[in-house]
């Protein structure tokens, strides 16, 4: 079991401890919902120190990016956020990562948890002369600071020249507090917000000073509460809603980039490892076939939608829940993530969630809020 260097925060402020993929992390400290609400509401604290840290550096580094990746990096400038999956030569997806591009030959990614040491070795297969790869994980320490507050509370407390913007990057500069490192306008939530990559000795007074002086209405929040805020916006979970065959037996989860059917990360306007089983998806989608990751919304009464149930359109199966669960920001209707197959948004359909009832459901295209 492995420790984040918040864990004895953790216990300080309640958190109810589990295990995480081998990680000692809180699953919550009040209540799931509750630190949902309050994320959506105001703003929510997370210790995403499990995640990994990469630096790829080197003179063509995001031309070396664009062979390995479906997102065209050399397209991303300087200082921008993008996200990308990286396929195996089949075109199955291995894992997914956002990533920063800092300057013409710098770029730094946040793989999975649980991918790190995978990643590490697709790379290092993967590489080309004059690109050097670092492994920064065990030294920093991740803050996943979200919601509509988090830049008054981030200005509050590191100051406004580290407000980066959306899906923007940057070194943080000088402050009250002396905290170095790294700072980006993303997060797992959907909302506003910013993960902040600082060395571990540093995180502790920083996690302190944004729950205790940051005001508006911030909270801690845990794992349960990660999962719910992603669902509802239709975010792709690692291990979950895709995982590579090396890594699991489970086939409805081998699944290509265009499969997916997120609307971002993927840019067909270059080559790289796994194309054409993307392309050839892709092409059944727009000839009005092919596998797309689409939303369910309940619409009736009962259990909620989980992994593994059926989704049976005019009692025949078109797909399988990879995620599902209650929606607290819409009151707790029951929610799900499924790869389906002859099926459009509006389409009425039922899921199997236990041998004896079938709940209603209509297909939509998430976010869900």
């Amino acid at each position: 079991m492995i420790r984040t260097a918040l864990y004895d925060a953790h216990v300080e402020r309640g958190g109810n401890i589990v295990d995480f993929h081998g990680f000692e992390l809180p699953i919550w400290y009040t209540s799931m919902m509750e630190e949902h609400l309050n994320t959506r509401e105001n703003a929510g604290l997370f210790d995403v120190s499990h995640m990994g840290f990469f630096r790829f550096t080197g003179e063509n580094v995001r031309l070396w990016m664009d062979d390995v990746g479906t997102q065209k990096a050399s397209a991303i400038p300087p200082g921008r956020c993008a996200y990308t999956h990286f396929l195996d030569q089949e075109g199955l997806i291995i894992d997914d990562m956002i990533f920063c591009v800092v300057s013409e030959t710098e770029i730094l990614g946040v793989p999975n948890a649980s991918m790190i040491n995978h990643m590490w070795e697709h790379f290092h297969t993967n590489i080309v002369e004059g690109i050097t790869i670092e492994n920064l994980s065990d030294d920093t320490s991740i803050l996943a600071l979200q919601g509509p507050y988090s830049p008054q509370i981030l200005e509050s407390i590191l100051g406004a020249g580290n407000v980066t913007r959306h899906f923007h990057g940057q070194t943080i500069v000088e402050n009250e507090l002396g905290i170095t490192g790294w700072v980006q306008g993303t997060g797992y939530t959907g909302e506003r917000g910013f993960e902040i990559f600082v060395p571990n000795s540093q995180v502790k007074s920083l996690w302190d000073a944004l729950l205790d002086d940051g005001g508006h209405g911030i909270c801690p929040v845990g794992l349960g509460a990660r999962d719910t805020l992603r669902m509802e916006k239709g975010f792709l979970l690692s291990g979950q809603d895709f995982c590579h065959p090396d890594l699991g037996d489970d086939s409805n989860l081998h699944r290509d980039t265009a499969e997916t059917f997120v609307p971002f990360g993927l840019n067909l306007d270059h080559d790289f490892i796994g194309k054409s089983r993307v392309e050839s998806t892709k092409a059944k989608q727009l000839d009005g076939s092919g596998i797309k990751w689409l939303g369910l919304k309940a619409t009736g009464k009962g259990p909620f939608p989980r992994m593994g149930h059926a989704v049976l359109k005019d009692g025949v199966q078109v797909g399988i829940i990879t995620s599902g669960g209650p929606s607290p920001s819409l009151g707790k209707v029951g929610i799900g993530l499924a790869y389906m197959e002859d099926v459009e948004v509006g389409d009425e359909v039922e899921i199997a969630v236990n041998p004896r009832r079938n709940l209603p459901a209509v297909v939509v295209r998430p976010p869900f809020i």
